[in-house]
């Protein structure tokens, strides 16, 4: 018998002041894949699970894939789902195994811990205390001593928006595949700083994260084997929240961590740049109206539903209806409720609807807002498109039954599950060309870009209403490690902090 791997996925992005719930159903559509289907659904997928399969394939090893869940952002995952989860990789690994590879986020808080990678790797770890076990994480992971102890290889993505998710499973599994040929002894160290950036600061493109992520390739260059920056996710209220390093070396402890602490003081010079400021809402459309050619891209960046936005606010579009844009498309609402009335109306009908504003944001104290429109239904979908950029690239986007609703010189998507517009497909897939609209209304932060940006004439943030606003004045941390810049903006670089009270999460 040959080498025998357990390959899974258990991806998501906790915000914890979301109210959208997370139960099993949202880590699969429409189920969780498990067994033979992962490797059917996933094999060569621009994603960390389908690099593992790849080089699992190629090496010859005899694969066994458990599971693979992956939830848009919401709120804790609910007990049942992680557990569901954790339980099948556990069991395929209980079975015995020579390694195990997972495609992780690194930022999952459930309702029973605040570290949902480290727990399962730590459960991992208790039923087979020496096997190899390489992961790749999101780049917004926010870090444990957890999840480091309990692995042998961590690689994290490079870029925002996510186009090398593949890449990054593809380099963890390599290093790994060494690792089982002894050619390569793997010895990680990692570090964090009181840094809570803001993720519209993180785009690999951009400072102050691009010049990082340039710096931990050079290292690599130089002979580490991996060098990954985690911006980290700011919009988990768990004490481990923010930016961190790690770094990998063959059986060098010391370079390790003097390549971990090198990254980490330039993170920290740089920390005046991982703060964000929005201009108010009003300006940005009155911008975009005096701008002459597009497509002009508005963000409605506060109401992002990949980082747990409701993806039901309707603040920018009010205001982009009240300046009188025509021309316009806008992706998406998730409005099941408005979806199943224009399909019940059917394609052509003229309706009024209650759009949007459906759930309630308590932590912001924020209550849901709808507009009245009225229009007519121009098309109905399935919702289902594949993805063809690089980030996800292969995989089926469900967005659930979709609509498409036509209001004066606006045309709106109107989804029934939450989905972040990284792909053209989003709109193509219902019928509207992106190319030739004047202004293209996006719920996402960053992750536009990995589709959009090459068409694009302008971009503009707006600052509308959501549960992924950039502002920190709207929210209570209460659990975060304090000080912590730019909550302190006179936290100093080592804080001496004690361990996180009554949680197995470390990195102080």
């Amino acid at each position: 018998m040959g080498t025998r791997a357990v390959i899974a996925m258990m991806e998501h992005e906790t915000n914890t002041f979301s109210p959208v719930p997370t139960p099993l159903s949202r880590f699969g559509s429409p189920e969780v894949a498990t067994g033979r289907a992962v490797y059917d659904q996933f094999k060569s997928t621009g994603t960390g699970l389908g690099a593992f399969l790849d080089i699992a394939t190629e090496a010859g090893m005899d694969i066994v894939t458990p599971v693979a869940g992956n939830a848009a952002p919401s709120g804790p995952v609910h007990t049942d789902a992680y557990e569901f989860m954790c339980n099948a990789i556990c069991e395929a690994v209980q079975l015995g195994c020579d390694v195990c590879m997972l495609d992780l986020h690194g930022a999952m808080v459930t309702e029973t811990t605040s570290d949902g990678e480290g727990t399962l790797l730590a459960r991992i770890r208790s039923i087979a205390p020496d096997l190899p076990i390489a992961i790749s994480l999101d780049l917004h992971a926010n870090l444990t001593d957890d999840i480091i102890d309990n692995c042998d290889v961590l690689v994290g993505y490079k870029t925002y928006p996510h186009i090398d998710m593949y890449e990054a499973g593809e380099h963890a599994g390599r290093i790994m595949v060494r690792m089982l040929n002894g050619e390569v002894r793997p010895v990680m160290r990692w570090g964090n700083r009181p840094i809570l950036a803001q993720t519209l600061r993180m785009g690999h493109d951009d400072a102050p994260m691009g010049p990082l992520i340039e710096q931990a390739r050079a290292l690599e260059q130089d002979g580490l084997l991996a060098a990954s920056v985690f911006g980290g996710f700011p919009l988990a209220d768990i004490w481990t929240a923010g930016l961190s390093v790690v770094t990998v070396a063959d059986a060098d402890a010391q370079r390790a961590e003097q390549a971990a602490e090198q990254l980490l003081d330039a993170a920290w010079d740089s920390r005046a740049d991982f703060v964000f400021d929005s201009a108010p809402l009003e300006d940005t459309v009155a911008q975009a109206k005096s701008l002459t050619d597009g497509p002009i891209i508005l963000l409605d960046h506060a109401d992002n539903s990949a980082s747990g936005g409701t993806q039901d606010t309707m603040a920018v579009l009010e205001e982009v209806i009240a300046q009188g844009l025509e021309d316009v498309a806008m992706f998406g609402v998730c409005d099941p409720q408005a979806v199943d009335q224009m399909i019940d109306a059917g394609v052509g009908a003229e309706i009024t609807v209650t759009l949007g504003g459906k759930v309630d944001m308590p932590t912001i104290d924020r209550v849901g807002e709808p507009l009245i429109l009225t229009g007519r239904v121009r098309a109905v979908t399935d919702g289902d498109f594949e993805v063809t950029v690089p980030m996800g690239r292969g995989t089926i986007k469900s967005m659930g039954k979709t609509a498409v609703f036509e209001t004066g010189g606006v045309q709106i998507v109107v989804i029934s599950r939450h989905t972040e517009p990284h792909d053209l497909g989003c709109f193509r897939s219902v019928g509207i060309e992106p190319t030739r609209k004047r202004y293209l209304i996006l719920k996402s932060r960053i992750h536009y870009r990995a589709g959009f940006r090459a068409i694009a004439a302008h971009e503009l943030p707006c600052n509308g209403v959501g549960v992924t606003s950039s502002d920190n004045s709207l929210f209570e941390f209460k659990k975060v490690r304090r000080p912590i810049y730019p909550l302190e903006l006179d936290t100093p670089a080592r804080p001496n902090y004690p361990h996180a009270p009554g949680a197995p999460e470390g990195g102080g």
